[in-house]
């Protein structure tokens, strides 16, 4: 099997030395775990059952994420971020909401904005 990547390194005018090097690492970078992979999955010794193959760094992603609020700190900026994400829009967002109002009806009772107007007149 010819791969992608020796083909482009026969086309490009690079030095024996420097094919030789780009080779080696290709072959380490793409078939070696291929293939390791392809032999622990099909080496016929099941465990429990199934083909498993264990990956360390799917394994300590995994435990991170189980474990995220068993290991969580509460430090001045974490309780910050939590104040400014969820009480800041809230009360922004009322406070904006009571202005506006406030607005519309002082309008409303000085005539500025006509009865015909109005959206939802008849509500």
């Amino acid at each position: 099997m010819v791969d992608a990547g020796v083909l482009v390194l026969e086309s490009l005018a690079l030095t024996v030395i420097m094919q030789q090097f780009i080779k080696r690492k290709l072959k380490y970078r793409v078939t070696e775990p291929r293939h390791d992979y392809t032999e622990r999955y099909a080496d016929g010794v099941a465990i429990g059952g199934c083909h498993v193959t264990f990956d360390p760094a799917v394994q300590r992603f995994m435990s991170m994420r189980a474990t995220r609020f068993e290991h969580f700190k509460p430090t001045p900026k974490s309780s910050l971020l939590g104040f400014v994400m969820l009480v800041v829009p809230i009360v922004g967002y009322g406070w904006w909401m009571k202005t506006s109002r406030d607005d519309f009806e002082q309008k409303c009772r000085t005539g500025q904005i006509a009865y015909k107007d109005r959206e939802f007149r008849f509500a």
